[in-house]
């Protein structure tokens, strides 16, 4: 969410301009929605328009100020790779995809990606960059724990939601455009101080989608980590298998980031106290499903 004062439309990204272009003179907060159409075979549809969506923020229907179809703005994205001993033996493919991955969309000079490990402990290999060498390079170093630094652990295990909440809340936070953490794990937690709820609402006030790859090998409640993340942060879940290998996966998601509609909109509903608000987007396309964000952190600050 924005907040500017004697806010201008010329100052938005012109990929989120409205077509009556208003212009506010006093504080506005914009709230930002980044919504993937799918249609009942699972196709993305991306010849929609403004008229053809309708938002309800806390049941109450809102007007659509700003909006793009395939929207061209930079992305900002974060590679959080589960590192801990039930993912070794897949850690060379999650590397070799990411490779790809990154090859294929990162554009220099106007994408940032950055790369964070987590097991008992986090660490961020790369920072933000939009040089590929320097992100391939960080892919080379990530790695499972040592059995030293195992034998001197004194708490945490899989540190997931303590991975998400620091990514969101330190990294993302601060960045602006589309942003999005790409989250390569088989859904194990045990040791974070964060719960999954507050790590869910960390992404949530940093505008940031998870999207998740689910390495079959734990248990359901291991599934469930990771889909929960996603679906109430407007993400996608997706599961590794032999007929959706990583690559696969990551081919979706690309397609995704790049297929989003752009939805902005002031609430009617002026800000006096802090808190999430609910957020409802539908289309009058038949059969189709809106993939958004379910709630937004309504600030006065």
């Amino acid at each position: 969410m924005l907040r500017r004062r004697h806010f201008l439309l010329s100052a938005l990204p012109a990929a989120l301009r409205a077509q009556d272009q208003p212009t506010f003179s006093i504080d506005v907060k914009v709230v930002n929605l980044l919504a993937t159409v799918r249609g009942p075979r699972g196709e993305l549809i991306r010849d929609l328009g403004k008229d053809d969506f309708t938002v309800l923020e806390n049941d109450r229907p809102q007007t659509i100020r700003y909006f793009a179809r395939e929207t061209d703005l930079p992305l900002t994205l974060g590679l959080l790779i589960d590192t801990s001993l039930s993912q070794e033996q897949i850690l060379d493919a999650e590397r070799g995809a990411s490779f790809r991955f990154i090859d294929q969309v990162l554009r220099e000079r106007k994408d940032q990606i950055f790369v964070m490990q987590f097991d008992l402990s986090i660490l961020v290999n790369q920072p933000l960059t939009d040089s590929r060498k320097l992100l391939e390079d960080a892919l080379s170093f990530v790695g499972t724990p040592t059995n030293r630094q195992l034998s001197q652990q004194t708490g945490g295990g899989t540190l997931l939601y303590e991975a998400v909440m620091r990514a969101s809340r330190d990294i993302m936070a601060a960045q602006s455009n589309r942003k999005a953490l790409i989250i390569l794990s088989d859904g194990g937690e045990n040791g974070s101080v964060a719960t999954r709820p507050e790590a869910i609402d960390a992404a949530l006030r940093a505008d940031t989608l998870l999207y998740s790859i689910f390495f079959p090998g734990r248990g359901p409640n291991a599934r469930e980590n990771l889909a929960v993340l996603s679906r109430e942060t407007g993400g996608s879940y997706f599961e590794v298998s032999k007929k959706k290998p990583i690559d696969g996966i990551f081919d979706v998601i690309q397609d995704e980031l790049r297929g989003q509609y752009s939805i902005g909109y002031v609430s009617s509903e002026p800000v006096r106290i802090s808190t999430f608000r609910r957020i409802q987007v539908t289309t009058n396309r038949p059969k189709t499903t809106v993939q958004t964000r379910s709630k937004y952190w309504a600030t006065t600050r």
